[in-house]
């Protein structure tokens, strides 16, 4: 089995900073991408920032310039710096990660359970 366990959510007040992590375990051949997503009440989850194997990255444009996605891939663990948060940025922040569990099987999304951040103006 596979598990995906975020941390390091909270509540901060406008302009200030956090950082999640995210650690993946269990049976793990491979990881591919590892993504951070975040869900709004009353929006739909969308995608923050994303990090390949090799390290290349991507970010939605709302959080340009402010986070910074990064991982350790011999922790199996990826992290989100939030700088400058805004209180639209408050949200349940999920993890994701495309993973093999052998060398025998495709890859296919793992999903942690979220973690709440809370930005206060």
């Amino acid at each position: 089995q596979v598990q995906l366990v975020e941390s390091g959510g909270g509540l901060v007040q406008a302009g200030g900073s956090l950082r999640l992590s995210c650690a993946a375990s269990g049976s793990i051949f491979s990881i591919n991408a590892m993504d951070w997503y975040r869900q709004a009440p009353g929006k739909q989850r969308e995608l923050v920032a994303t990090i390949t194997s090799g390290g290349s990255t991507n970010y939605a444009d709302s959080v340009k310039g402010r986070f910074t996605i990064s991982r350790d891939n011999g922790k199996n663990t990826v992290y989100l710096q939030m700088n400058s948060l805004k209180p639209e940025d408050t949200a349940v922040y999920y993890c994701a990660a495309e993973l093999r569990i052998s060398i025998v099987t495709i890859a296919r999304r793992y999903w942690g359970q979220g973690t709440q951040v809370t930005v206060s103006s």
